[in-house]
C-alpha cells in the first residue's frame, strides 16, 4: 500500500499559535485557549508546505503496526505520563509562564510505569538513552494489541493473527472514487501508522455500525488526499471548512518531502464525515472466515 509519513509525535500547527486568556470549549478546567494567528510558522516553512500532500485528518485514535513475537502487529498508542507530583510541578511551570527556563524531567521518577511490552514512539527526543517527554509533559509510545485484549477489545476486532490480516477502509482498486473494506495482509501495513474509526471510538463522528452490530476498521495516515484545497491562508482556510462540503472534516494534515507532518484542525462545529463522505463502501468478496475477527 502506498504510504505517506508517520504519525509518531505531535505534529505541529501550520500557522503560529498564541495563548488567550480565556476559558478553553474544548479542554475542561483549561482557563486558557490556543489559537491559530495568520502567520505560517517556522516548521511549516522550513518543510516547504507549499509543496506538501494535503490530506484529510481523520477522527479516531492512533495505532501502530510493527512486530511482536515474532510476527506483524497491532498496537495501541498509549502515551507515558507524569505522576501527580510531577503533573503538578509541571502546571505549576506553565502557569508561572517562566518559559525561559526550562523545566527539568526526572524521567526514571516522575513518570508512572507502563508495561514491560511498551515501546517508545519514534522519532521523540531521547537524553541520555531514555525517550524525554513532549511539551505536553506525555511521552508518546505504543503497547501491542493481544488477541482477547478487554482493554483494547475494539483494536482487537480489526485484526486476525491467525490469519495475519487486518480489515482496512480505502479506495476501491479499479475506481479511486469509491471506498471499499478490504482484509490487507498485517505485513503489507509493516511500520506504518493508521486511524482507527468507528461505534465505539471518539463518539462514532462518522456513524459506523450500531450498538449492536458495531463496526471498526483502520485507515492508514494520509489514505485520503485533498484535491481541492484552497490557498495557504488562514481565512482563505477558514472559508473552506464552513462553506464547503469538502471542508466538513476534522482538520488537514501536510505529508511534506522531508517527512515532516504539519496539521491544522477543524472549526469545531463543521466536523461530520469524511471528505469521500458521499462516496459507497464496498465490502469486499473476501471469505466469510477471514472477515469473522
Amino acid at each position: 500500500m502506498r504510504r505517506l509519513g508517520s504519525v509518531q509525535r505531535k505534529m505541529p500547527c501550520v500557522f503560529v499559535t498564541e495563548v488567550k486568556e480565556e476559558p478553553s470549549t474544548k479542554r475542561e478546567h483549561q482557563p486558557f485557549k490556543v489559537l491559530a494567528t495568520e502567520t505560517i510558522s517556522h516548521k511549516a516553512l522550513d518543510a516547504d508546505i507549499h509543496s506538501a500532500i494535503p490530506t484529510e485528518k481523520v477522527d479516531g485514535t492512533c495505532c501502530y503496526v510493527t512486530t511482536y513475537k515474532g510476527q506483524p502487529y497491532l498496537w495501541a498508542r498509549l502515551d507515558r505520563k507524569p505522576n501527580k507530583l510531577a503533573e503538578k510541578r509541571f502546571k505549576n511551570f506553565l502557569h508561572s509562564k517562566q518559559n525561559s527556563k526550562e523545566f527539568f524531567w526526572n524521567v526514571e521518577e516522575d513518570f508512572k510505569p507502563v508495561p514491560e511490552c511498551w515501546i517508545p514512539a519514534k522519532e521523540i527526543e531521547q537524553l541520555n538513552g531514555n525517550p524525554m517527554p513532549d511539551e505536553n509533559g506525555h511521552i508518546p509510545g505504543w503497547v501491542p494489541v493481544e488477541k482477547n485484549s478487554k482493554q483494547y477489545c475494539w483494536h482487537s476486532s480489526v485484526v486476525n493473527y491467525e490469519f495475519e490480516i487486518a480489515l482496512v477502509l480505502r479506495h476501491h482498486s479499479d475506481d479511486p472514487g469509491l471506498l471499499e473494506i478490504s482484509a490487507v495482509p498485517l505485513s503489507d501495513l509493516l511500520e506504518q501508522t493508521l486511524e482507527l474509526i468507528g461505534t465505539n471510538i471518539n463518539g462514532n463522528p462518522y456513524g459506523l455500525g450500531s450498538k449492536k452490530h458495531p463496526l471498526h476498521l483502520l485507515i492508514p495516515h494520509g489514505a485520503f488526499q485533498i484535491r481541492n484545497l484552497p490557498t495557504l491562508k488562514h481565512n482563505d482556510l477558514l472559508s473552506w471548512f464552513e462553506g464547503c462540503r469538502e471542508g466538513k472534516i476534522e482538520g488537514i494534515v501536510w505529508h511534506c518531502s522531508d517527512g515532516c507532518l504539519i496539521k491544522v484542525l477543524e472549526i469545531e462545529s463543521t466536523k461530520q464525515c469524511l471528505c469521500l463522505h458521499e462516496a459507497y463502501i464496498l465490502m469486499g468478496k473476501i471469505d466469510n472466515k477471514q472477515v469473522n475477527m
